[in-house]
């Protein structure tokens, strides 16, 4: 009778096809496959904004694709003016969103770096228009909140166009101003 009960079993296991997988063994494996190439693709951003100034034939603000160099922003602000200082830029860099390119003239020394996010051409003061959160937050007074509510509100409105405007930002009041006029500009 044993022998009849183990050649049962060894007839059912050895001959017959695996079962399908359970409901668990399902969603086993589906929790442990990654993300979709598309979900992961959205993550990162499909262009930057580039303000360009200086000795360029037209100043202004550049949407361009991500992964863009300096060259390429000075090429849509349509190249450069024939003052141009084009030897005193790294035109290879790749820019970066919210970044500034400043293209002095021969001769010109530049206080403003070629492009990075968020500087200014006054050496100290914060741009509000351009600054990142990160350098919001070494404003005094200026914690991660009221950082990400400036640029949730330059998002929203658009570009600060004075100083005062900052007042309109949830969480600063005239008390916090005051601290921040002298500290801070608009480009």
């Amino acid at each position: 009778m044993l022998l009849a009960i183990v050649l049962a079993l060894l007839y059912f296991f050895l001959l017959h096809d695996p079962p399908e997988a359970t409901s668990l063994d399902e969603l086993t494996s589906e929790s442990t496959e990654p993300p979709p190439p598309a979900e992961t693709e959205a993550a990162i951003p499909a262009s930057v904004m580039i303000d360009v100034k200086g000795a360029v034939k037209t100043e202004g603000l550049y949407e361009l694709p991500a992964g863009s160099r300096i060259n390429d922003a000075i090429e849509a602000a349509g190249g450069f003016l024939p003052e141009a200082d084009s030897r005193s830029i790294n035109l290879a860099v790749i820019v970066l969103d919210e970044s500034a390119v400043y293209v002095p003239k021969q001769g010109e020394e530049s206080l403003m770096p070629v492009a990075t996010a968020g500087t200014s051409a006054e050496p100290g003061l914060v741009d509000l228009n351009s600054a990142t959160a990160d350098e919001l937050t070494e404003l005094p007074g200026i914690g991660p909140a009221k950082a990400a509510a400036i640029v949730s509100h330059r998002t929203e409105n658009g570009p600060f166009k004075s100083v005062e405007q900052l007042m309109d930002v949830t969480g600063i009041g005239e008390k916090s101003f005051e601290q921040l006029k002298e500290l801070v500009r608009i480009r």
